[in-house]
């Protein structure tokens, strides 16, 4: 890694929502899975520059330029009684890599958990991605064998939401 003074790492802005959708395809494209990207424009600007957007984005700049982003929100530990940061997305391009901005939004998102008051900073990575969990397990995080993630999603989700109990959703 060759170490840059010029990082920086700042909230993701309205005005960078093409460059969010690009890292998002890049991303995709990298994880083999391009064609299950739905994200638009207007869903990212409804989701993430909302009035109490519930997601949160950070860009990271090489010598002013974009080159790097990370997508991430705030849970919830039952067992901690205290707040968590979960990491969905860490992108750097690939022209950027080795350069260290992976590391220093992982940096900046771990100052944000400790000064929120988070019990924990998670995310996942895909299990072939042995260039990121070499990453990973290089500054002493830990992989979480004894869970296995679970999804609903598409027309599974809908059904599901649809049969049962009736709810209403806001929870009023």
């Amino acid at each position: 890694m060759i170490p840059d003074t010029s990082i920086n790492i700042r909230p993701a802005t309205v005005e960078d929502i093409d460059t969010i959708l690009r890292f998002i395809r890049e991303l995709a494209d990298y994880e083999r899975a391009l064609d299950a990207v739905e994200a638009t424009p207007e869903r990212l600007r409804a989701t993430l520059f909302c009035n109490r957007p519930r997601v949160h984005c950070s860009i990271a700049e090489l010598a002013g330029e974009p080159a790097g982003f990370a997508v991430w929100f705030f849970n919830y530990s039952t067992w901690l009684g205290l707040h968590g940061l979960f990491l969905e997305d860490l992108y750097v391009t690939d022209a950027m890599r080795g350069r260290g901005l992976g590391k220093a939004l992982l940096q900046h998102l771990a100052k944000l958990a400790v000064a929120s008051g988070c019990g924990r900073f998670e995310w996942n990575v895909l299990d072939w991605n042995r260039p990121a969990i070499d990453f990973y397990e290089s500054f002493g995080a830990q992989p979480q064998s004894e869970w296995v993630g679970y999804r609903l999603s598409g027309e599974a989700l809908r059904a599901f939401a649809a049969s049962g109990v009736e709810s209403d959703p806001d929870g009023s």
